[in-house]
């Protein structure tokens, strides 16, 4: 018989879930709450949905601190939601980087648009700061083929896991990277104000 999802409650909403649906918090040596977004730090978890509110609610009511029976820091909510925001980038950058060494990334607005119109794109990944005009474009094709498409970081970073200097759009080809990156996306905007289009 197969061994059942260990599941958890949101210090949030209070709604049980797969531990694997849950962004994991831990203790620091210090005692300030930090994100554990791989689930491999040592100690004891508390969670919350993949959410701004419920991250916000937790934080209000102080959940942390009864979680971790009273040792746990108060922080703003501010402040962790920095944190989640910049391990999540970091983990989704370092994704990219990897999809791109194994040959899953076309970058450059003219590589991106020809596989767009090829069908061999799973996902796309706009620049903050593109143009609005080449952010349309990109989007109307998109639409069309049922990609999903994100925004995410600003063009030197989007260029930096490729080892380029500036990327306004990347194409992430079907695949496991693909449904990562995925996943990691709609996480992320759920803390940041970016997100899916």
């Amino acid at each position: 018989m197969a061994k059942a999802d260990p599941q958890r409650s949101c210090l949030g909403c209070r709604e049980i879930k797969a531990k694997d649906d849950l962004l994991r918090f831990v203790l620091d040596p210090e005692g300030n709450v930090v994100p554990d977004l791989a689930k491999k730090l040592p100690g004891r978890g508390a969670y919350t949905c993949f959410s701004r509110g419920c991250l916000e609610t937790a934080i209000k009511k102080r959940q942390f601190g009864r979680s971790f029976k009273g040792m746990a820091k108060a922080a703003s909510a501010e402040e962790v939601l920095s944190l989640v925001s910049a391990l999540q980038a970091e983990r989704i950058s370092a994704t990219i980087a990897m999809a791109n060494k194994a040959g899953r990334i076309v970058s450059g607005s003219d590589k991106v648009m020809d596989a767009l119109r090829k069908g061999n794109v799973s996902l796309l990944i706009l620049a903050e700061d593109i143009s609005a005009e080449s952010a349309a474009k990109f989007l109307a094709i998109a639409g069309k083929t049922g990609v999903d498409s994100f925004r995410f970081s600003l063009k030197e970073q989007l260029g930096a896991p490729l080892g380029k200097d500036i990327r306004s759009v990347v194409a992430v080809a079907p695949g496991p990277f693909a449904d990562n990156l995925r996943r990691e996306l709609k996480r992320y905007g759920n803390f940041y104000d970016g997100g899916a289009e």
